[in-house]
């Protein structure tokens, strides 16, 4: 387990992480989300040690690891593996030469290092390519020399720095279906920064949600998307990008909440209406295939207009967003939403 205890870091004026405290779980992957300027960055720096915090304790397991000596600091680093955005990469090299690298520098025989790259060229699906010129590569080659570069020393914790940004959707899902894959096999703790909400939906376990170098909100993937708790999740849940999030899901969820609005099955939150939506609701499980609204009706003396409507798949779950105006006399929709509630479902007033 990674545990942060207060950590906090300053640039001159700028306090770009503030008090943050986190219990990251061992084999997990756990997703760190912000806008830009949130402080991500700089927190994945602080949490793998390559600065240090102004104040407050950085924890692997049962060791503080944040105000290691020298050369004990050098050896713990050794057991951390990176990957980034724009792949950093030597273009001088092959992609063998490019995995090779870390343990060139750290002295392991040649013999050696050939077994180990031949071996992580297959895991990460490009056996046969590690002759070739990185210049070859296209972006999810060059990602995934990146990602096995960053196992060839075997590391117990992996950081992707926004490691999927600048590759489409479908390189996008292939990489983080490795990344999943491996965390399973290599029993990986996975620290995933990112600004992507369909990346922490469709890979992370777990998410910290940032926000001007503070931790809004955190918890399990699957409950922060039923159930947001503040204003800047709620925002980057309603700008999800189409990732064929429900592809695999259960026949139940694909015919999910938006009932026979005409919502598409892809996996995001489809508006075909900029007008109106004065409440948000939010389902879960099987009653994303219930018809909630038209039972709602019956019950009650109100109409109901469906603005937006779209299911997500997350983790096996169907997890289901309305976007909705309730017309009728204020005590019926009162009535209406007091039993939306008692049924389970989540309800939001929009403002």
């Amino acid at each position: 387990m990674i545990r942060l205890e207060r950590l906090s870091r300053t640039y001159k004026t700028l306090t770009a992480v503030d008090s943050v405290s986190l219990e990251i779980p061992s084999n997990t992957i756990y997703g760190i989300i912000g806008k830009s300027g949130a402080g991500k960055s700089t927190l994945v720096r602080l949490i793998s040690l390559l600065e240090k915090p102004d104040s407050g304790e950085v924890w692997y397991g049962s060791d503080r690891v944040d105000s290691l000596a020298f050369d004990d600091l050098i050896a713990r680093r050794r057991r951390i593996g990176m990957i980034f955005q724009n792949f950093n990469l030597f273009s001088s090299r092959t992609a063998a030469g490019n995995i090779a690298y870390p343990l060139e520098i750290s002295g392991v025989q040649k013999k050696e290092i050939t077994g180990r790259v031949e071996e992580l060229l297959a895991i990460v699906g490009l056996e046969g390519r590690g002759d070739a010129p990185i210049s070859t590569l296209s972006g999810g080659q060059k990602q995934r020399v990146a990602i096995a570069r960053a196992l060839v020393v075997q590391p117990d914790i992996l950081f992707c720095d926004e490691a999927t940004s600048a590759l489409d959707p479908q390189t996008t899902r292939s990489i983080l279906e490795l990344l999943k894959k491996l965390q399973r096999e290599m029993n990986l703790s996975i620290v995933m920064i990112t600004h992507q909400m369909e990346v922490v939906r469709d890979a992370c376990d777990f998410v910290a949600v940032l926000d001007n170098g503070k931790v809004v909100e955190q918890g399990a993937v699957t409950d922060i998307f039923a159930n947001p708790q503040t204003a800047v999740t709620r925002d980057f849940l309603s700008h999800l990008n189409p990732m064929d999030g429900l592809r695999d899901a259960a026949p139940a969820a694909k015919s999910a909440a938006a009932e026979s609005a005409g919502a598409t099955a892809a996996g995001d939150l489809v508006r075909w209406s900029k007008e109106g939506g004065a409440y948000t609701l939010r389902f879960r499980g099987n009653l994303t295939g219930e018809p909630v609204l038209s039972r709602l009706s019956r019950l009650f003396n109100i109409e109901f207009n469906i603005r937006a409507g779209g299911v997500q798949d997350v983790h096996g779950t169907a997890v289901g967003t309305l976007i909705v105006d309730l017309v009728g006399e204020g005590d019926e929709v009162r009535k209406a939403l007091a039993h939306l509630e008692a049924e389970g479902i989540i309800v939001e007033e929009n403002k």
